[in-house]
């Protein structure tokens, strides 16, 4: 789970993600498919609802919004994701832009979430107040992040993914540094927000072959940003030792995963 607009940086950002965007979109994002699901059944879209996804990446979530006959919007930084997007939504308003300056007006949206995007921003406080302004007064905002990575099998491709990585800023708190509740209901209150309640939900990874496993773990800007750093070669020997472990006998892959949410109001 992995979104693209850092303050300052979204342009190389923007890069990273829609380098594979297709690979993106019609393998990997899939994945998330549940937390997308929980989050709209638990906000109750429907006809009347004004949907942001701020961070929007490929945008199956608004397309799933949309289906529940929501009124959808979407921002990311990958110009190539948002062609995605609008293939897949032709009525929805797609932009390219940064989370820390929404080109959206006060008060727009009943419903304004960031799957595993707002924590990313360059100014993470001034991203989520961004989406306080845009949402209306009793809607809902939508943090999605990493559950907590203690037994989960996905956790695994993080470690197998960071000897191939640059030295990280410092203080960067990594993929999990909101998995904790604390930390994250800390979080939406630093940016103004009201946080009313946290849910988790099991997000299990399925693909149907090694080499389908690859393509998609390989197109998040995380998998480029370390093929870049250390090499492709690198990069396909490492996720390759981590898949094969749940590599099944009719050659399908599959393992745990699970994203928690924080649902606020403004």
């Amino acid at each position: 789970m992995s979104k693209t607009l850092e303050k300052g940086t979204s342009e190389v950002n923007g890069l990273l993600w829609g380098a594979r965007a297709r690979d993106w979109a019609e393998v990997q994002e899939g994945q998330f498919a549940a937390a997308f699901h929980a989050v709209l059944a638990r906000a109750k879209v429907g006809p009347d609802t004004r949907h942001l996804d701020a961070g929007c990446g490929a945008g199956m979530a608004a397309a799933l919004s949309a289906s529940l006959g929501a009124t959808v919007s979407g921002l990311d930084a990958s110009e190539a994701l948002l062609r995605v997007a609008r293939e897949r939504t032709p009525g929805g308003d797609f932009r390219q832009g940064d989370l820390e300056a929404l080109p959206f007006p006060d008060d727009g949206f009943d419903l304004v979430t960031g799957f595993n995007s707002f924590q990313y921003a360059g100014d993470p406080a001034r991203a989520l107040r961004e989406a306080g302004r845009v949402t209306r007064p009793g809607g809902k905002v939508v943090i999605m992040t990493w559950g907590e990575p203690a037994g989960m099998e996905a956790a695994g491709h993080i470690a197998a993914l960071k000897p191939l990585m640059p030295p990280p800023p410092p203080g960067a708190g990594g993929p999990f540094a909101l998995s904790d509740e604390t930390a994250l209901r800390g979080f939406a209150e630093a940016g103004g927000l009201i946080p009313v309640e946290v849910r988790d939900v099991d997000t299990p990874w399925h693909y149907p072959d090694l080499a389908t496993a690859l393509r998609g773990m390989a197109s998040s800007g995380v998998a480029v940003r370390a093929a870049q750093h250390s090499g492709e070669e690198e990069l396909m020997a490492a996720m390759t030792g981590f898949l094969t472990p749940f590599e099944r006998p009719d050659g399908t892959i599959g393992f745990g995963a699970r994203a928690r949410y924080l649902v606020a109001t403004v």
